[in-house]
């Protein structure tokens, strides 16, 4: 007879492993409408029309600007920067949440070895009792069959968060470079900003020495000298007050590297901002390159799969259970073989009632999928405007470049002109004056145009995805 109950408990366990099926949908990735091209043309050359196979470098892209310093910044942050620490820890959090579902394909084995002395009563003229021990060491073993495949879905949905966890981990590494990039640019602008004042100012002592001079030669009055020396200081304040934003930039740098800004410093380096060629590649390949985009579909095949955990909720659940282990009134035969006690048996349960919660859980989760779709589509959409925000602005400004280099050569050549007459008493000194002024502004936009086009390739290359492809996904 119990032989019987084995095979008939082994038969029940194979027939729950071939009729094993699972409920929930098939997953799709949503369809999005992607352009053939790039509406921003390339007549600057600034960046590359590039071929599929073309695309920005692997790992380090801001190897790109030949900065070594920059280079330096950027490898420090990849092993210090706490907000990529965090997205890593949530990566190992996740991949210890896959673990977890996955014990659910393997039975639960139990065991508590128990000692007991008791006393029962009895009852009749004499009322008494027996007092005796009890020696137990049982083993219960416990195993749910995947017939619906509420536990594949689970692992499945825990194993897309996982995949989007290693995307988001990506994308903050990813905005962590470029916030660098951003901030040394910034910083470098300022220090040529600093290069551009502090030659200015030493343009200026030298003209408000002119002005004294030819007025103690009466050449000239007092007001010339009263505006020379006015002008002179103001652009000693103008380069004074750089100070302020160059150190907010460098303790902004400390931060993303990791360190305290109390004990960071960057030394003064003035140089000209430049973009390397960045190959664009093609819209279509944006979809695999981008790690925000490959977060946001993982995010919808793992609400597409937490819809088939609900679902299986509606069909009956099978438990198989055995029992098995040693008891005994004497612990001198506690661990005898006639001691054995065991059972074996399934037990199927189902829901009769619940007051439409199953339903209302399925329809929760689907309206997740939805919003998580939509989430998708629209991550999509932001990635091609800021593709194509970028690519306008390196355009634009590298046009802007151009010419605001021709308006210093003019500004300069006209400051020349109007010192020569100035010195030759064929012009006041206001001509000389306004001649500064427009120098050292166009002076000031030119570096802030170059400044702005480094920047504006930075981002181009954050938005087409630092080089990552969706290949690099554990």
């Amino acid at each position: 007879m119990p032989d019987a109950k084995i095979k008939t408990a082994i038969v029940a366990i194979g027939l729950a492993l071939l009729t094993g099926c699972a409920a929930g949908p098939e997953y799709a990735r949503p369809s999005v409408a992607t352009p053939t091209a790039y509406k921003e043309s390339d007549p600057q050359g600034i960046w590359k029309a590039s071929q599929p196979g073309d695309r920005i470098p692997r790992g380090n892209w801001w190897e790109m600007f030949h900065d070594a310093r920059l280079n330096d910044l950027e490898n420090r942050l990849n092993g210090s920067n706490q907000n990529i620490a965090a997205a890593y820890a949530a990566v190992l959090r996740s991949r210890a949440v896959i673990r977890e579902s996955r014990s659910q394909y393997l039975p639960t084995v139990t065991t508590g070895p128990s000692i007991a002395n008791e006393h029962l009563a009895t009852f009749g003229p004499k009322p008494a009792g027996v007092t005796y021990s009890q020696f137990a060491l049982p083993v219960e073993a416990s195993w749910e069959p995947d017939l619906w495949g509420r536990i594949r879905n689970t692992v499945a949905a825990n194993t897309f968060g996982a995949q989007a966890d290693a995307a988001d981990l990506e994308n903050v590494r990813l905005t962590a470079q470029a916030d660098l990039a951003v901030d040394y640019c910034e910083l470098r602008a300022q220090d040529e900003l600093k290069r551009v004042l502090d030659a200015t100012v030493t343009t200026y002592r030298e003209a408000l020495d002119l002005t004294g001079n030819l007025r103690d030669a009466g050449l000239d009055s007092d007001e010339s000298v009263a505006q020379a020396e006015s002008q002179w200081l103001a652009a000693q304040a103008q380069d004074t007050n750089l100070g302020n934003l160059r150190a907010q930039y460098e303790h902004a740098i400390a931060v993303l590297t990791g360190q305290s800004a109390s004990s960071f410093s960057l030394p003064a380096e003035a140089t000209e901002a430049s973009v390397p060629p960045i190959p664009a590649g093609i819209p279509s390949q944006l979809l695999e390159r981008r790690p925000d985009i490959a977060a946001a579909e993982r995010a919808v095949a793992q609400a597409n799969a937490q819809i088939g955990v609900a679902k299986a909720a509606f069909y009956p659940s099978l438990t198989l259970t055995a029992t098995g282990g040693l008891q005994n009134l004497s612990i001198a035969q506690w661990f005898t073989w006639p001691s054995r006690v065991w059972s074996v048996g399934p037990n199927l349960a189902e829901t009769l009632f619940d007051g439409g919660l199953r339903r209302a859980t399925v329809q929760e989760f689907q309206a997740t999928y939805d919003a998580t779709a939509a989430n998708y589509r629209q991550t999509v959409l932001t990635a091609f405007q800021q593709v194509e925000d970028n690519l306008a602005a390196l355009r634009v400004l590298s046009k802007a470049v151009e010419l605001q280099d021709a308006a210093v050569r003019s500004a300069e050549r006209s400051l020349h002109e109007a010192t020569v007459r100035y010195r030759a008493g064929l012009d006041p000194w206001l001509n000389v004056l306004n001649a500064q002024a427009l120098l050292l502004a166009d002076q000031q936009t030119a570096v802030s145009y170059r400044s702005q086009r480094t920047i504006a390739g930075i981002q181009l290359i954050q938005a087409l995805g630092g080089g990552w492809d969706v290949s690099r996904l554990p």
